[in-house]
This record gives structure tokens, C-alpha cells and sequence, in this order.
């Protein structure tokens, strides 16, 4: 299996668009590719300028197309309304099982390296977005990776998503479609 997992839309379609495009031929060819998206969906948050392209409603289109192969997580700017437009769930975080460690899935704005989430242990990954800036940081055996945003970013980052493939993680910028980290796992 196969996931991508991006972040931070906050409403902006033009940059929606472009990860699905990214990834359109990966999920026809591939049944067990899915993607995992973040929170922070529909609102771009008080406190954020407008994101290029930003059209809620045509973000909770594509979504609800795709709700077949996405699962979506609660962020600190997504609300009730917001799942009044979506026709698939937006949920609490959640973890798996990979290849003998547990992945964890949350919007990072209560769970991150400062309040790790409960059973983690050395070996576990932690995907997260909300600081809207791609990096890795391991904190006692625990890697942390945000995968940036794929909406608004601050000035001097990039829009950026994550791919978690049976033995390595890679985040990849956007817009240019380079690696920007990668480990194995």
C-alpha cells in the first residue's frame, strides 16, 4: 500500500487540483493507494491571507468525487459546517499498523512533538500539518513529520505533501515536484 498524505488545503482548489493531478495515475493503477488529508480543508483561518485559488466548494467537490480513496482529519479550522458539504466523514485522529510500527495521522495542533500521542513508542511515525512547514524531527525514537501545507505556507516555504511507501517516506515539494526529505523506515 501506498499513501499520500497532504495537509492545509484551507479552500485553495488551484493547489487541490495540482496534488490530485500528482497522484491521478498512482491511484488508476494502484488499488491500495489512499490519501490521507490532514485537516485545515475549507477555511482559510482569520489570521491567513486568502490562498491562491481559494473556493471552498469547489474543494469540497473534488473531495467528494475522491471520497472513495481519501480520509480526512479534523484541523483546529474546520468545524460542523464544514461537514455539512462532505459527503465522507472528517474524523478524530487515527493510526495503523506498517510493517511493525504504528503510523499516527493527526493535525499536529495538539498532538506533535511537544504532547506525543498516547501508546507511542521508538520506532513510530507521526504525520502531521498545522505548522504548515515540511521537516522531520525525531523526538525519543519517534519521528515527527509535518508535511508542510499544500495551501498557505509562510513566505519562505513551499506547498509540500508526503508519501509513505512500504519501506520509505518522502515529502516532495508541489509546485516543482522535488524531493525535499526522505528516509527509510
Amino acid at each position: 500500500m501506498r499513501m499520500f498524505i497532504g495537509s492545509d488545503i484551507h479552500g485553495s482548489v488551484t493547489n487541490l487540483e495540482r496534488f490530485f493531478h500528482l497522484i491521478d495515475g498512482t491511484l488508476s493503477e494502484d488499488a491500495d493507494t489512499k490519501v490521507v488529508i490532514l485537516g485545515d480543508i475549507y477555511n482559510h483561518g482569520p489570521r491567513n491571507p486568502l490562498p491562491e485559488g481559494y473556493a471552498p466548494m469547489q474543494v469540497a467537490r473534488l473531495l467528494n468525487d475522491a471520497m472513495s480513496f481519501i480520509t480526512a482529519i479534523k484541523g483546529n479550522c474546520d468545524s460542523e459546517v464544514d461537514e455539512m458539504i462532505s459527503n465522507f466523514p472528517i474524523i478524530s485522529d487515527f493510526s495503523m499498523e506498517w510493517n511493525g510500527r504504528t503510523v499516527f495521522f493527526t493535525h499536529g495542533h495538539k498532538v506533535n512533538p511537544d504532547n506525543p500521542p498516547t501508546g507511542a513508542k521508538k520506532g513510530d511515525i507521526v504525520f502531521m500539518g498545522h505548522f504548515h512547514r515540511p521537516s522531520v524531527k525525531e523526538v525519543n525514537g519517534i519521528k515527527y513529520v509535518c508535511v508542510g501545507a499544500l495551501g498557505i505556507c509562510p513566505e519562505d516555504s513551499i506547498q509540500s505533501y508526503a508519501v509513505l511507501e512500504e519501506n520509505k517516506v518522502i515529502i516532495k515539494a508541489l509546485l516543482k515536484e522535488e524531493v525535499l526529505s526522505e528516509f527509510e523506515i
